[in-house]
């Protein structure tokens, strides 16, 4: 998948951010010099977690036919150290359905081996950059 951004007309900083077949606006607060039109994206790595986490205690639950009914994430972020490399995130998941205690074990154990908490925590990301003026 390719995610393409380009700057939103009359705005700012905003940018209108496409992947696939969906478009968000991205800014940042009025308080960093933006409009506040959209997530930031930090707002968007924290909102990546939170919904991997969600995702893969639904997708497990559902094939192995545990009856979870819905699923509330939350995030929290302390960004108060991230000049000095440490960035935090604790995710509160509530987890509704008919659970046994064995059943809600289980959901707990896949909710900490969601593929984007590992990329987070245990995988060097290689990025490389390109930059080129407009002709």
């Amino acid at each position: 998948m390719n995610i393409h951004l380009e700057s939103k007309a009359q705005a700012l900083l905003a940018q209108t951010l496409s992947m696939g077949d969906h478009q968000l606006t991205m800014d940042v607060s009025v308080a960093e010099g933006g409009e506040d039109l959209g997530p930031s994206p930090h707002d968007l790595y924290d909102a990546a977690l939170a919904s991997c986490k969600a995702l893969t205690v639904m997708w497990f639950a559902r094939k192995k036919n545990i009856a979870v009914t819905h699923i509330d994430t939350r995030i929290e972020r302390d960004d108060s150290e991230e000049r000095q490399g440490i960035y935090r995130l604790s995710t509160h998941l509530i987890i509704h359905g008919a659970l046994s205690d064995e059943e809600f074990h289980q959901l707990s154990v896949v909710a900490e081996k969601c593929p984007v908490h590992k990329l987070m925590t245990s995988v060097t990301t290689e990025i490389t950059t390109k930059v080129e003026r407009a002709k």
